[in-house]
């Protein structure tokens, strides 16, 4: 019988939106079934982090290594560190029928749009740049002028809204959530994901 592939689920938006607050909200809720794809990144663990659960850490010329051999479903540099997704993991997932959640930047993003173009593409917008902008100063991880070159680097990303299948305001954390949620429920009932599974009962399979 056929079995639905898992759908690759992709969270991304500007720097400072909240998307590593959405999606650790999102795995806390005990009927989540998706499986989170771990990014790799060369930055420097930030307070709490940890190697393994919220980024692998890598090593400049660790992550350039695996760009050369092609096994990043995609990798951007972004202020000066590079971040990119694991492709063996995220397809072996796929294949066994399980959703893959990625977090990513905007960059990133458009290069899996490419690589896998039935992928549910979320982008997650601030309620306004005057409020991620107090999110970014609020975080106290950065110096004065990476900030004003995360909401410079936002204005373009804002952008790039285009690109995304739908637009997710994160003005309160659990309503975002749902909001996905229900975006995921829905998608996973559109008539080419499913269609194929009713064809073959018909044929006796």
């Amino acid at each position: 019988m056929y079995k639905q592939r898992g759908l690759l689920i992709v969270l991304s938006g500007p720097s400072g939106v909240g998307k590593g607050t959405v999606r650790k909200e999102l795995f806390t809720q005990p009927d989540t079934n998706y499986e989170y794809s771990i990014s790799m990144t060369t930055r420097s663990p930030r307070e709490g982090e940890v190697d393994g659960s919220d980024y692998f850490f890598k090593s400049r010329a660790e992550f350039e290594q695996l760009v050369e051999e092609d096994r990043l479903l995609e990798y951007a540099e972004y202020v000066g560190n590079y971040y990119g997704t694991p492709l063996d993991y995220v397809n072996a997932t796929l294949d066994a029928g399980r959703d893959v959640f990625l977090e990513i930047e905007v960059v990133g993003a458009a290069q899996v749009r490419a690589k896998v173009p039935d992928g549910l593409f979320i982008f997650l917008a601030p309620p306004s740049l005057s409020e991620l902008e107090d999110r970014l100063v609020g975080r106290g991880t950065e110096e004065a002028d990476v900030i004003a070159t995360r909401i410079l680097k936002a204005r373009e990303e804002l952008e790039m809204m285009n690109l995304y299948d739908y637009v997710v305001e994160n003005d309160e954390v659990t309503n975002a959530c749902d909001r996905i949620n229900a975006i995921v429920t829905a998608e996973h009932c559109r008539r080419e994901r499913v269609e194929k599974i009713y064809l073959g009962m018909l044929k006796g399979e």
